[in-house]
């Protein structure tokens, strides 16, 4: 029977909880009701108990309800739902995971969310759904719904909604269960690309499925590169393409789309085979034109589209960039190497483009090899970045990688 797991403060929510799974259940799907309330669960019956939550986040429930501290019984209960989620779907007990509220519960179940694989079913309907959803969704695959109103009682518009939400866990827990997507049983490579690197990622991505491997390609947009880092750090990729490595640039800068400081960090932490590149360290992102902060109004400003606004990176912001990548790379513990595209880093900054700079491409290529050590294999190829051959090359040589690691070469 397909199980779908409600994750919820039932001490503040019990009676729209009811609601959620009395739904659920009509849509065919069993049910276990996880109380991650920290008082005790009021107008719903839950089959696994917030002390027990409480217990698995390494913490007690009663202690946390007498300190009133908010933001230790979240990441305590967060914590406990997490590990729970995790026994769970281990267990085969779980096909599908959905939660309700406002911050603090969307918290929580995103934690749980975050444990399962990527295709497991998780939705979440929250007040939070119409803002920035980044905290929730994080590298994970969960859908987040509008709720349209606070989830404070049932009327007849969060009947509406949470019935909708019931039904499209249910189908999709179901889906899940009956018919799960067979792995392709092939080695699985993780690239990274952006608009202006797509001919690149698309020529490399070809020739290693030729080569027989399946090849999940990430968009550098923030989230793009931490579901990447979060893949390879689980142990689920032979390699990495990583031929864009723009999200460092908004990450020194200030743009909207920078992955974190750990980014390149998972492939050098366990030893992934990495071929990586220079894609699109010659921009900064921002939102529309204006949008972009008064201090660069002088900049190299592009208009990539009326909601994308791109700003040329400086010689010393290129110098630093430089610097980090190679500080990344220089701690790989596996096969690594850069491959240098002397004709531009992406469509923009090819000779006669808006973000052409002879100054800013000496400054980064120079900071590379001042500080990249001499294990990390380096290759400059008098070509721009898209060049079918830059892009082959950068191929075959993760192929290579790979099979040396594999024979113990």
């Amino acid at each position: 029977m397909t199980t779908v797991v409600i994750i919820g403060t039932l001490d503040t929510k019990g009676v729209e909880y009811l609601f959620l799974q009395q739904q659920i259940r009509a849509a065919g799907c069993t049910t276990l009701l996880v109380d991650a309330g920290v008082m005790g669960a009021q107008g719903a019956t839950p089959d696994i108990l917030h002390t027990d939550v409480a217990a698995a986040g390494g913490g007690d429930a009663t202690a946390l309800a007498t300190a009133r501290d908010r933001s230790a019984a979240v990441a305590t209960m967060a914590a406990g739902a997490a590990a729970i989620a995790a026994r769970l779907f281990a267990a085969g007990k779980l096909h599908g995971l959905v939660a309700i509220g406002g911050s603090g519960n969307a918290t929580i179940a995103a934690a749980a969310a975050a444990v399962l694989p990527v295709g497991v079913p998780k939705l979440i309907v929250s007040t939070m759904a119409a803002g920035d959803t980044r905290p929730y969704v994080g590298a994970s695959d969960v859908t987040m719904m509008y709720s349209v109103v606070d989830i404070a009682g049932i009327n007849s518009v969060s009947a509406r909604i949470l019935t909708n939400a019931a039904n499209a866990i249910a189908a999709m827990a179901q889906g899940y269960a009956g018919a799960p997507i067979a792995a392709a049983g092939k080695p699985l490579i993780g690239a990274s690309m952006f608009g202006v690197t797509t001919p690149c990622v698309d020529i490399a991505r070809a020739r290693l499925e030729q080569l027989g491997y399946e090849v999940l390609v990430f968009h550098a947009t923030g989230s793009g590169g931490r579901a990447l880092e979060a893949l390879v750090a689980g142990g689920l990729l032979a390699g990495v393409l990583d031929a864009t490595t723009t999200e460092w640039a908004d990450e020194l800068v200030g743009g909207v789309l920078g992955a974190g400081p750990t980014r390149l960090d998972a492939a050098a932490q366990r030893g992934t085979p990495q071929v990586v590149s220079l894609g699109a360290l010659d921009m900064v992102n921002f939102g529309a034109f204006a949008s972009v902060p008064a201090r660069f109004a002088q900049r190299n400003l592009y208009r990539h589209n009326a909601s994308v606004t791109l700003m040329r990176t400086t010689p010393d912001e290129c110098a630093e960039l430089g610097r980090i990548i190679a500080q990344k790379l220089n701690a790989a513990s596996g096969p690594v190497a850069l491959y240098v595209p002397l004709r531009g880093v992406s469509m923009l900054a090819t000779a006669g483009q808006p973000f052409a700079d002879a100054a800013a491409d000496a400054a980064l290529f120079g900071a590379i090899r001042t500080h990249l050590g001499s294990h990390v294999e380096r290759y400059e190829i008098d070509s721009d970045i898209n060049d079918p051959t830059f892009a082959q090359a950068m191929a075959d040589r993760l192929h290579a990688m790979i099979q040396e690691v594999a024979h113990g070469a």
